[in-house]
């Protein structure tokens, strides 16, 4: 089992087989019973990075962005 140290800073630096298997370079990192838990992260690009918000997943704020508009439908429909 790989061992990694955390730096000054709050780095780790994943092994090369691991990184290799991920088959992406982002992760999402969260706590579950008292460990860390690291997933692979499909990259956002192209118009999907506007939807980006640090902390969310993307199918959260895809979300919302939803619901946004139609408040604002409804607020335009409903006022005439």
């Amino acid at each position: 089992m790989p061992i990694a140290k955390i730096t000054r800073k709050g780095q780790v630096t994943i092994p090369a087989e691991i990184r290799k298997k991920l088959g992406t370079d982002l992760v999402e990192i969260t706590m579950k019973e008292g460990e860390v838990v690291i997933k692979p992260v499909k990259k956002l690009g192209g118009v999907l990075l506007e939807y980006a918000i640090k902390g969310k997943p993307i199918e959260e704020v895809m979300k919302m962005e939803k619901e946004a508009i139609a408040d604002a439908f409804r607020e335009k429909h409903n006022s005439g």
